[in-house]
């Protein structure tokens, strides 16, 4: 039969007497700094998350997960896209031009890529139409020699919607009047903003201007822009599509162009966390100091416990319950705290910033102007369970001195 009296005991000890205000303080800021350790690391890893998911769902939305490119262009792009649309995983795919263009606009000049693109089939493997600052991406199906500009480009390049802009390709254009740059003339049928670098650094025409631009035939692609249901599957299943489609084509993936990006956010969220984890590991073992002089305060108790009949193991379980019992109830006090920060912190930011007139968050440095949050449930559980084992930790030490009182020796002077 399980004996609960060491646990009991343990409860009781919980609390010391009310003459001993300093082993009451030691043991409320011990509760109250690991609440505050729990709480503090869950808000800022949710906050990591939400970074991450808000890259994740610009810069991916606008980057495709991969390319299939043709050398220098696909043999029936149509029928390739047919193909590998009915392959495993895949959700949209839509054909593309790329060129390196310089733009000028007046006395702007500003580098940028420039993408051909299907319009209609565009929108499966990006999120450029559902951020449309500006205009409509079908205008490039209405407008000859349409372009459609990042919002920080157009700012850039001093450009509005139906002013002109002049592309200059980094290609030799030789004619009997000598060799001259390639040069075409857009006029400005839209502006898209994400909120990220891309806003600077893309431009959108029609697939069929691009291969005018870059003299292909009419209905050529350079290459196949694909969209997975799954992001991280992109890597493997680029390569199985390149097995499967005829021709020798190369194949790109968004690891290649963005991975390091991502593996920071990543690693940037793994050494957060340990950092902070360790003002928790900090707040678990002032449990050390807060049983050891409940030890101390206690001795005459234990020993009498002792005599009544309590072995050393069960005196330690006492102390052990005790300690759990202020570090499970830091950490239920953090956790809810900081799942109700974390959830709310987004709005929170925006009332400061609304009350005190201030930008914390600049998009042109930081790529998005609100703090965004994403509460993760497994990063909860991670944390409260490194909690209870530091906890459990904690405890070892003062309940083992707390077994080895002799009750002789602590009555002597009673």
């Amino acid at each position: 039969m399980i004996n609960f009296l060491p646990v009991a005991i343990g409860l009781r000890y919980a609390r010391a007497k009310r003459s001993n205000h300093f082993i009451s303080f030691i043991s409320f800021s011990s509760i109250a700094g690991l609440a505050l350790g729990v709480m503090v690391l869950i808000t800022v890893l949710s906050v990591m998350n939400g970074f991450d998911r808000e890259l994740r769902q610009r810069i991916l939305g606008m980057v495709p997960h991969a390319t299939l490119w043709g050398s220098p262009v696909l043999d029936d792009w149509r029928g390739t896209a047919k193909l590998v649309e009915k392959m495993p995983n895949v959700v949209g795919v839509a054909p593309h031009i790329q060129a390196q263009v310089m733009f000028q606009s007046g006395q702007s000049v500003h580098g940028a890529i420039l993408n051909g693109i299907n319009p209609e089939m565009e929108k499966k493997v990006s999120i450029i139409d559902d951020n449309m600052a500006s205009g409509s991406l079908n205008a490039l199906n209405e407008t000859r020699f349409g372009i459609v500009l990042g919002a920080q480009l157009a700012k850039m390049l001093r450009v509005e919607i139906g002013d002109k802009v002049t592309a200059i390709l980094p290609k030799a254009n030789v004619s009997i009047a000598g060799v001259a740059p390639v040069l075409k003339r857009f006029t400005v049928v839209g502006t898209f903003e994400v909120g990220a670098e891309l806003d600077s650094s893309l431009a959108y025409i029609n697939i069929k201007d691009a291969a005018k631009l870059k003299r292909y035939k009419g209905d050529d692609a350079e290459a196949l822009r694909i969209s997975f249901d799954d992001l991280f599957v992109a890597p493997t299943r680029i390569w199985d599509i390149a097995r499967e489609v005829p021709g020798q084509n190369r194949v790109s993936d968004w690891t290649r162009t963005h991975g390091n990006l991502f593996q920071a956010i990543q690693m940037e969220k793994t050494m957060i966390g340990l950092l902070l984890l360790l003002i928790v590991a900090v707040a678990a073992f002032n449990i050390v100091s807060t049983l050891v002089m409940v030890v101390t305060d206690k001795r005459n108790d234990i020993a009498i416990l002792r005599t009544m009949g309590l072995t050393s193991a069960q005196v330690m379980w006492v102390f052990i319950v005790q300690g759990v019992f202020i570090g499970m109830l830091g950490t239920l006090i953090g956790v809810v705290s900081g799942v109700a920060l974390a959830l709310n912190v987004s709005d929170l930011i925006a009332a400061m910033q609304t009350l005190l007139n201030v930008q914390f968050l600049n998009a042109d440095v930081y790529f998005i102007n609100y703090l965004p949050s994403q509460l993760e449930w497994s990063d909860v559980r991670l944390i409260v369970i490194s909690a209870f084992i530091m906890t459990v930790a904690a405890t070892i030490y003062p309940a083992w001195r707390a077994s080895k009182v002799e009750p002789a020796e602590a009555l002597r002077y009673e």
